[in-house]
């Protein structure tokens, strides 16, 4: 059952799903550095993050990582 749980996980962060709180909190600083036009747009802003992967900060790079992306 957990493991059903982490693929449900994954794939709605996939889908562009914003995340829990502290998931939003580990990348604002990251989102407003470098997504700022996509603000707004949960899909957008983490396409714009996984595009800028290499410049994240270390707690947003993770919350990529814990989802397998």
């Amino acid at each position: 059952m957990c493991a059903a749980l982490g693929l449900a996980d994954r794939a709605a962060f996939a889908r562009g799903h914003a995340g829990s709180q502290q998931e939003q909190q580990a990348c604002s600083r990251d989102a407003s550095r470098l997504c700022r036009k996509d603000l707004g747009n949960d899909g957008a802003v983490q396409a714009c993050l996984q595009a800028h992967r290499g410049r994240l900060s270390s707690s947003c790079r993770k919350v990529f990582e814990s989802h397998g992306m």
